[in-house]
């Protein structure tokens, strides 16, 4: 069964006309009827029934057109990804991040790619820390946004690039006793319930170890991977974030 032949078949079944369907593909009608006449040898069955120049598909040749018309499409599919990812400026970047990028950071960095490459596209995902590495190393994701850069010499199979650094701050309620010091230290949060990410999220494993060297665990009485969420318990009064 060749390209062409399926080609054929289904401008054929479209349009119920060979004449017509060889006018669209700009082909002798010969060679429509000839590579039709194949695919019937081939099938061992007729797939039309001819009426003039009219034809109608056999009831085995709808359930073949409806088949061969998903295949098809899925090789049009694949060849228009194969086009974007030899074009760079049109092709679909598969990018990952943890949650707490999704808000305001990836936003503005995707912003200012599409002001450069207009018809670029995004397929977003979002995943634990050692998930987002894993996604990258077997091809999953094009690239992953991710605090803390993992150790490049250890892991030769992934390459980074630090893009820009923050400072970690402390939130607090309004009406915290702390709250009109220009600066604070973690120990000063020690009986403080905290508020933070789940289990298996990096960043609360560097609260907690932060938390530790400084001489006390904290007190973790909230978990949510939802950031709005968490700044919502500590505007209620309900704890502290760091």
């Amino acid at each position: 069964m060749e390209t062409r032949q399926i080609q054929y078949f289904l401008e054929v079944a479209k349009r119920e006309h060979v004449t017509e369907a060889a006018d669209a593909l700009h082909i002798a009608q010969s060679a429509i009827s000839r590579q039709i006449a194949n695919l019937e040898k081939e099938l061992g069955v007729e797939l039309f029934i001819r009426e003039g120049r009219s034809v109608k598909l056999t009831p085995l040749g709808k359930i073949f057109y409806e088949r061969i018309k998903q295949v098809w499409y899925l090789m049009e599919d694949s060849k228009r990804e194969i086009r974007e990812y030899l074009n760079p400026e049109k092709r679909t970047v598969r990018i990952a991040f943890p949650i707490s990028m999704a808000a305001h950071t990836l936003p503005h960095i995707i912003y200012s790619f599409r002001t450069r490459f207009p018809e670029a596209k995004f397929q977003m995902s979002n995943a634990l820390y050692y998930k987002l590495i894993d996604g990258v190393v077997n091809g999953q994701f094009n690239l992953a946004m991710i605090a803390p850069m993992p150790n490049l010499e250890k892991d030769k199979k992934i390459k980074g690039d630090i893009l820009f650094t923050e400072n970690i701050v402390a939130l607090i309620p309004l009406h915290h006793p702390l709250s009109d010091r220009p600066a604070i230290q973690l120990r000063d949060l020690m009986n403080d319930p905290f508020c933070v990410l789940p289990e298996g999220f990096v960043f609360r494993e560097q609260v907690v170890q932060a938390c530790n060297e400084v001489g006390f665990s904290p007190n973790i009485a909230f978990e949510g991977k939802d950031i709005d969420a968490l700044k919502g318990l500590v505007s209620a009064g309900l704890g502290v974030v760091w």
